[in-house]
């Protein structure tokens, strides 16, 4: 799998979508992306990493697949979206992916 490391920075200056070129590049940004929000507490920034994924992809065309409103997800998946478990699950789904449960090790 390729590997990115993806620090927490502002979005408006740089966009790290213009360097996935894969499904790996894909695979290592969001796990990356997910184990900084978890670690930041800020799920905003996986709201708009997915997002930004999301819209390389074509929002329209994701959103007629996923017969969801264009604009909702628009919403949904920016900084300060607040979208439902199963749109999260529904956009990982179709970009190819989806979420897994393991358990923690303890420290």
């Amino acid at each position: 799998m390729s590997e990115l490391i993806v620090e927490k920075v502002n979005f408006s200056d740089w966009n790290f979508v213009d360097e996935i070129k894969t499904k790996d590049d894909v695979a290592g940004t969001l796990e990356a992306v997910i184990e900084l929000a978890i670690q930041e507490n800020d799920p905003e920034f996986l709201f708009k990493a997915i997002g930004d994924i999301a819209r390389s992809k074509g929002m329209s065309q994701l959103a007629r697949e996923l017969n969801l409103d264009r604009a909702s997800l628009y919403k949904s998946l920016s900084p300060t979206g607040n979208p439902s478990f199963f749109t999260i699950i529904k956009v990982m789904d179709n970009l190819g992916f989806q979420l897994n449960i393991k358990q923690k090790v303890p420290a």
